[in-house]
């Protein structure tokens, strides 16, 4: 896709690859990029310059994990205007009808069910406008993938004696259901799962749970350049506030394991 039909997608959300203009617009309205001029002209300006222009284009994270980082923030912030687009860019961008659904389905429990179902109703109409079958999403029965047997008992033995006595249902379903479960479901690679989790805690402000997500994440395959990006890449979808709140966790993280 060309830049400037980025921006214009971005923009005015119409657009959108593979999709009629009039499927686009009875998806997302009819915001044009003329219509965010004569209102903000400069942010119109900075969108084209700055974050299409530049962000999406700087070499340190695929634009594949640029489209999982961003539908994670979009979905944990329940920001249904720009979520058409990016479905249908991140397709664009090679990540798969299955993965997305998986995103959905996980950030059910990292942001919440109300902001998953709300993603659904998007999702099923980018779904339908590409004719993704149910045939192209996860089976409702899986062989899940293998789990680190030591990993998890470190980290239920941690969880258990802070909060065992206190919430003994919380932590039966965070180990039965999440990491027992949930993070062993195949369609969605344990790398990719963990960049979605970290992009959601970012998103919503949540760094108390950001050492050991970002510390998984990068025992699953992200690199520190590639953690770093995503920071950077986020901070123009969940602002600035939110990333500064969260570098400090992240340089402490990356110092320790340089250790």
């Amino acid at each position: 896709m060309k830049i400037r039909a980025v921006a214009i997608a971005l923009l005015s959300l119409m657009a959108m690859p593979s999709l009629r203009s009039e499927e686009a617009a009875g998806m997302t309205g009819t915001l044009t990029s003329e219509h965010v001029r004569t209102v903000a002209p400069a942010l119109e300006a900075y969108t084209q310059s700055r974050l299409l222009g530049d962000v999406w284009k700087r070499p340190d994270l695929a634009p594949r994990d640029r489209s999982i980082v961003t539908l994670a923030a979009l979905i944990a912030r329940n920001q249904t205007m720009e979520m058409p687009f990016h479905f249908a860019l991140a397709l664009d961008n090679g990540v798969k009808p299955r993965e997305i659904s998986e995103i959905i389905t996980h950030l059910a429990f990292y942001s919440g069910w109300g902001n998953a179902m709300s993603a659904i109703s998007v999702a099923r109409d980018v779904f339908a406008a590409r004719h993704v079958g149910l045939d192209q999403l996860p089976a409702l029965s899986v062989t899940p993938l293998p789990l680190n047997e030591a990993v998890e008992a470190q980290r239920s033995k941690a969880v258990q004696e802070q909060f065992g006595s206190s919430f003994p249902g919380m932590v039966q379903y965070t180990t039965d259901v999440l990491f027992r479960d949930l993070w062993l479901r195949p369609d969605l690679a344990p790398r990719d799962r963990s960049l979605v989790t970290v992009g959601a805690l970012i998103a919503n402000g949540q760094t108390a749970q950001l050492t050991p997500h970002l510390n998984r994440a990068m025992d699953n395959g992200l690199t520190q350049a590639e953690a770093a990006e995503a920071i950077t890449h986020l901070a123009f979808y969940v602002g600035w506030p939110n990333v500064f709140s969260a570098m400090p966790v992240a340089k402490d993280v990356f110092a320790k394991r340089l250790r």
